[in-house]
């Protein structure tokens, strides 16, 4: 029962983050640098700061946790992920969404299930290794035909839009850039593997095993806010775009405050999901420590799910659609696999 209740609660938090970029339409006014420093502001400090002190138990201040082994391996580990951040677009820049995501979400589906375990010293050709190992290469196979299936997607498009929607098209550059993107991303999951000792230090000290591991999370969204809003103030300069901050009308303002914070807070509810979920997979270390995969493997499939739903898909075949759904079902068993 705990795990199923685990496994709902990543789920909850995927869709919320599977939902993030719909508050993004009702920004206007504002350029992509200003829009994403802007959400970075409330999902990379604000709600994870929030959720951090709920973990903060009584007598035990700000500065115990600091010094606590393990917080400069998180941050590090979070401003790696944060370059991730930024490749994943320029993959999909020069590989086109459906062949650059699904690059590079394997990535970082493997890297940030695998490498954590290697650490560990497990052995991935036996045992409880062996599943956790098979069970991400299925994970990435569905990643894969969903990739195929947007490639038949983009093929069923006309000349002039397929040649819009990857005008940048350039295979060497964008394979090297995805793969640098999943690496990259993954950092994430090392940086919540390497505060583990102030996920041990919390628990000592009473903390619900629920809120424990907020902190890290912290820890490591405040590492890829230092990296984004570096390069969003650096293109704040560059473009003359830093004062649309106050060059809008207060009406549109608060607008874009609203739906940025909504879309901040839809972000980090994987997060907060993974972290209150894995509090339930305890007693299950295969699914423990595939937690992240199963993640991943959930993002990729609520997203297409709403790309259905939003008929992103329309008019591009039974076979496209059948090949699609293939994908979405080979993700889903990715993440029963383990428990089996």
């Amino acid at each position: 029962m705990n795990t199923l209740i685990g496994l709902l609660i990543i789920a909850v938090g995927s869709l919320g983050q599977s939902s993030s970029y719909v508050p993004i339409k009702k920004v206007k006014e504002w350029s992509w640098e200003s829009f994403w420093l802007t959400q970075g502001i409330f999902a990379w400090l604000v709600f994870p700061i929030a959720g951090a002190f709920l973990a903060l138990p009584s007598g035990v201040n700000i500065c115990e946790i600091l010094s606590t082994d393990g917080t400069w391996k998180a941050i590090l580990f979070g401003v790696l992920w944060g370059i991730g951040g930024l490749t994943f677009g320029l993959s999909m820049r020069f590989l086109g969404v459906a062949l650059g995501q699904s690059l590079a979400l394997g990535t970082c589906s493997a890297f940030g299930t695998l490498i954590p375990a290697l650490l560990k010293g497990e052995n991935l050709f036996a045992g409880e290794g062996l599943v956790l190992l098979i069970g991400v290469s299925i994970a990435i196979a569905g990643i894969a035909i969903i990739g195929y299936a947007g490639g038949l997607r983009s093929k069923n498009m006309p000349e002039e839009e397929r040649k819009a929607a990857i005008k940048d098209f350039a295979l060497k550059k964008g394979l090297i850039i995805a793969l640098l993107a999943g690496v990259m991303s993954a950092c994430f999951a090392l940086g919540l593997d390497a505060g583990k000792p102030i996920k041990d230090f919390l628990l000592s000290k009473g903390v619900d095993a629920l809120f424990a591991g907020l902190p890290v999370v912290a820890l490591v969204t405040f590492g890829g806010f230092l990296t984004n809003a570096s390069y969003c103030i650096q293109q704040n300069i560059k473009n003359h775009t830093g004062r649309e901050y106050f060059s809008v009308k207060s009406n549109v303002l608060l607008n874009n405050i609203l739906f940025c914070a909504l879309a901040g807070g839809l972000w980090y509810s994987q997060f907060f999901g993974l972290e209150m979920g894995k509090s339930f997979l305890i007693e299950n270390p295969v699914l423990l420590a595939f937690s992240w995969s199963i993640l991943m493997s959930l993002n990729v499939t609520f997203s297409n799910v709403w790309g259905i739903l939003l008929k992103e898909w329309k008019g591009t075949g039974k076979a496209t659609i059948t090949v699609l759904i293939i994908g979405l079902l080979v993700l889903i068993f990715s993440i029963i696999y383990p428990q089996l």
